[in-house]
């Protein structure tokens, strides 16, 4: 039995490593598959459907349905959240998308990535700010290294303008505060993942669905209502939807298991995936440079991780030791409990 006792932390945390790689995987697999995805959808070479906006209030308008599903068969359990907090929440990632989007149409390709890159930083100092968090030398190192990584392999011409610059930055900040304010919730009303999902995807559906067809045609200059659809454009647009559940959902588990900041630095790897698959896929160009940015970012990410199961370890030992001290108080207190037990019970009894 005792052995058996012994064995059931370790067990728990073989299980919790499992669940935590697997909902990396599941990110990284559906965040690449659904960039591949509209690569064709949306390319003059593909299907050449350009309203991506309108497109995301589908994948939202489809991830609701799969959460109304799940709550009306008891998979899921609804807890409680204050809808001005939905609605805060909704605000801000429909701000991140829409900024995303002016962002890249603005901007030169080079600019849109540096903006992306810049969101690591951003997230930290937001961290610090918020949540008053502190982070060690070995994990900004991490950070440095992988953004430098990705900053070698992504950003070719750099080009800025003030429209540009001022849609980046609202872009990299309701990114950074909507992936903070996922974590935030989730411990706040002790909510899952995908419940809190649920809730907020039917709003974000409603509000793209409704203004996504406006910013596309100011994007794209062409109406969502003069495309004309084919066999082909509904595989992909149903492919693209399907894979965006398990995105989304993914997305909620990651920053609900780690923290924004790790989500940002492991998500380049999506960066370095998407290089490899473009390059294998639709013979895009993979130059020295770029390999040698991979390379320096996979470094990083190694780095980054040896770092926080570093910290990790520090923080756990920190707790055991004031367990353990708050044990010897406790006995202590209680041996002197023991010698006027008789005196505080009498006490106790006259009160």
């Amino acid at each position: 039995m005792k052995a058996e006792k012994a064995m059931e932390p370790n067990e728990k945390k073989s299980v919790a490593a499992v669940s935590d790689v697997g909902a990396w995987a599941m990110n990284v697999v559906s965040s690449v598959g659904i960039i591949m995805a509209n690569k064709q959808l949306m390319s003059s070479s593909g299907y050449a459907f350009t309203f991506a906006t309108t497109l995301t209030g589908f994948h939202f308008a489809v991830t609701a349905m799969v959460g109304l599903v799940s709550n009306a068969t008891g998979y899921s359990a609804s807890k409680h959240v204050p809808l001005w907090e939905l609605f805060w929440f909704s605000i801000v990632a429909n701000m991140s998308i829409t900024g995303m989007n002016f962002s890249l149409m603005l901007n030169s390709v080079g600019f849109y990535q540096i903006s992306k890159l810049s969101m690591i930083p951003v997230v930290c100092v937001m961290e610090w700010i918020i949540h008053s968090k502190h982070y060690s030398r070995e994990v900004k190192m991490a950070v440095i290294v992988v953004v430098i990584g990705v900053g070698v392999c992504t950003v070719t011409d750099v080009k800025v303008n003030l429209k540009g610059f001022i849609c980046a930055c609202v872009a990299v900040l309701s990114t950074s505060l909507q992936q903070i304010t996922i974590g935030s919730l989730q411990k706040k009303y002790s909510i899952g993942s995908f419940e809190l999902l649920s809730k907020t995807a039917p709003i974000q559906a409603l509000s793209l669905l409704v203004l996504g067809p406006f910013i596309d045609y100011f994007l794209s200059g062409k109406l969502i209502t003069s495309y004309k659809m084919s066999s082909g454009a509904i595989l992909f647009i149903l492919l693209s939807c399907s894979l965006a559940v398990f995105c989304n959902v993914s997305q909620y588990l990651c920053i609900g298991r780690f923290s924004a900041v790790s989500f940002q630095v492991l998500g380049h790897m999506k960066t370095v995936c998407v290089l490899t698959l473009g390059w294998l896929l639709f013979d895009s160009e993979l130059t020295f440079k770029n390999i040698m940015g991979m390379a320096l970012a996979v470094v990083g990410m190694i780095i980054y991780s040896w770092a926080v199961e570093l910290e990790k370890q520090a923080n756990s030992k920190a707790l055991t030791s004031v367990k353990n001290s708050m044990t010897e108080e406790e006995i202590r207190l209680l041996k002197e409990g023991m010698e006027s037990g008789k005196d505080v019970q009498l006490g106790d009894s006259k009160v």
